[in-house]
Parts: C-alpha cells; structure tokens; sequence
C-alpha cells in the first residue's frame, strides 16, 4: 500500500488581501498527486505545534501581509521545521514575514513589485547541480517582479532568477534550517501561474527536497 506524506497547505480563502488560495489549491493538489495527502486550511492556528505534528511538509500560500501571528503560532512554525519539517513558501506566501522570525526561516523579506509583466527566468550560476533544479532550464510567464532584501546573516543556495529592467533579480532560493528545509519559489500570483509545465515540475521538486524525498 503507498503511504504518502501528510502536507498542509495554508492561505487565505474567505478574506485575501491579493492572492486567494483557491487559485493555487486545485493546481497544487494536482502537481503532488500521487505523492502527498494534501489538507487545506486558512486557520493559521493550525501553525502550532501540536497542529502541526502530523505533517511532513507545509506550504505557505498565505496573503495575511499586515496581521502577525500568536506567538505559539511563530514559535509552532520555527520548532516544525528546525525540528526537521520541510516548508515550501510559494509567491505570496512569504506574508509570513510579517512576523520577522519567519522572515528569517524563509531567507528573505519582500520589498515590493513593479508592474505584472513576462518575464524570462534562468537557473542561477551553479544552480543546475542542486536536485530541485534537475532538468529545468529557462522559461518565461507572465508573473509580478517581486523584490526582496535577502538575510544577510542566514545562507541560502540562490536556484533561479529573472531578467527585469536589464538586471537579474533573485526567484527562488532553498536552504536547511535546523534540521528541517525551507524553499522559496517567486511564481504564483494567480491561476494560469500554475499552468506552466516547467513551474509545475519545479513545485513538484522543491517540495520533494524539502520532504528529503
């Protein structure tokens, strides 16, 4: 009998500020099928560490960019996965820095975005190597710009970047945190995001890597 792995993805259904999470649910759903038993929540109580015991991976679709989180809350997510849990951070998910721990488990804090727009993404230097990166090249998909201020105390392995206005801007990093892995990946503002072939098999990895599968 296949047993998957149990993953919690968390975001905003009933109040979004930008991003609802029925536009990534379905599609996230589908790119794990066959891998993962996928629950689906907007209760970020469900962030505590007793709540967050069953699962082996959660990914952040969040959109809560101005409310914080309880400290049991902070203090679930940080234990989960410096205790050896994987966390996926995917595009607006990164809301969670609005508790600044979290913004330092996930590698970065978000500044702000031009205009939406297409944009051409490239593996960074080096990055062909790492296992989320096997057999993706470069691809192109309407997406917001965003920009981030990177941590500069934690270190993280830069996998892929986009061309904006004559420059290269980080898209997507990963790194361990204790014992647990975090990825981040910039695609995902709305539903045809997720329609992309190469950014479906890039999901499909990060997620994987973070379970150490």
């Amino acid at each position: 009998m296949t047993v998957f792995a149990k993953a919690l993805l968390i975001g905003d259904l009933t109040n979004p500020q930008y991003h609802p999470l029925q536009a990534a649910m379905d599609e996230v759903r589908d790119i794990f099928q066959g891998e993962l038993e996928l629950a689906v929540t907007e209760d970020y109580g469900r962030l505590r560490a007793s709540e967050l015991a069953p699962y082996e991976l959660v990914i952040s679709y969040a959109d809560a960019w101005q409310i914080k989180k309880e400290r049991e809350e902070v203090a679930g997510l940080l234990g989960y996965v410096s205790g050896g849990g994987g966390l996926l951070v995917i595009h607006n998910g990164i809301s969670l820095q609005c508790d600044p721990e979290l913004a330092q488990l996930i590698g970065a804090r978000f500044t702000g975005h031009p205009a939406y727009t297409e944009l051409r993404f490239h593996p960074a230097a080096g990055a062909e190597v790492h296992p989320i990166m096997a057999g993706i090249d470069g691809f192109t998909m309407d997406e917001e710009p965003y920009r981030f201020d990177m941590d500069p105390i934690g270190q993280t392995t830069l996998l892929l970047e986009y061309e904006h206005e004559g420059e290269r801007w980080p898209a997507a990093w990963a790194h361990d945190f204790g014992l647990g892995r975090v990825v981040y990946l910039m695609p995902g503002h709305h539903n045809p995001s997720f329609k992309s072939e190469t950014y479906r098999r890039l999901i499909k990895q990060a997620g994987l890597w973070a379970l150490r599968r």
